[in-house]
């Protein structure tokens, strides 16, 4: 695959299309399974609160992973991907309801870089609470 955005298309400042990202426990649950991550403050509503936690928050790892896909939708390609890191600022609770949680990413192009590559800054938030800080992607354009 190829990154279908071109280098010379996008200015900084360019807003890369929103998304939300639904998840319920059953997400969760799925999500532990898949990446071997069974801590029970992930599924266990009694002990994520015995340890201070307002109910069972969402993999740290899942978040990230959800969000950069409002980067690699926009590219194309998940291999023009070239740096990605997050700071863990909240954790994404999720209620045991029918609705769960719901994590708002919005990104932008922030820099133009050497070599057709450009720095998306995204913004991840879930009810209301940014839960992931200096979330940044370098990415190889077209």
């Amino acid at each position: 695959m190829t990154a279908k955005i071109g280098y010379d298309e996008v200015e900084i400042g360019t807003e890369l299309p929103s998304r939300g990202f639904p998840l319920t426990r059953a997400t969760l649950v799925r999500y532990a399974g898949a990446s071997g991550d069974f801590n029970p403050i992930h599924w266990n509503e009694k002990f994520a609160k015995e340890v201070g936690l307002p109910d069972v928050i969402a993999h740290g790892m899942f978040t990230m992973a959800e969000a950069i896909r409002v980067v690699t939708d926009w590219v194309g390609d998940p291999g023009a991907v070239i740096e990605y890191g997050v700071r863990f600022t909240k954790p994404v609770v999720v209620p045991n309801d029918d609705r769960g949680a719901l994590i708002e990413v919005s990104a932008k192009v922030a820099a133009k870089l050497e070599d057709n590559q450009v720095r998306v800054d995204l913004t991840a938030m879930s009810a209301g609470q940014k839960v992931l800080g200096m979330s940044r992607a370098v990415v190889r354009l077209a």
